[in-house]
């Protein structure tokens, strides 16, 4: 094995172990479709259509991973998510 490959190997291992958090978005019996699109919109920077299909399969599954990303930028959106009254929690 020579010196390129090896220093290949150890950089995708390294890689790999790189874990980003989610912010999940729970199913509830409050809020509208408007409310969770438009909260996503704003807390998340979805696009339009991107918070529609969220709030789609919040509704059908239950929950939905709506933001992924390192703690630091995930903590603030998921606050702005239980200020407008849903609920998420970060993973």
């Amino acid at each position: 094995m020579s010196i390129k490959e090896k220093q290949s190997v150890e950089l995708l291992l390294k890689e790999e172990t790189v874990k980003e958090n989610e912010i999940v978005l729970f199913n509830d019996e409050v809020n509208t479709f408007d409310h969770v699109i438009n909260t996503l919109i704003y807390a998340c920077d979805h696009m339009p259509e991107q918070a529609e299909q969220c709030a789609l399969l919040v509704h059908y599954k239950g929950k939905c991973t709506v933001k992924t990303g390192s703690y630091d930028d995930l903590e603030p959106r998921c606050s702005k998510l239980l200020q407008a009254g849903l609920s998420a929690e970060i993973v």
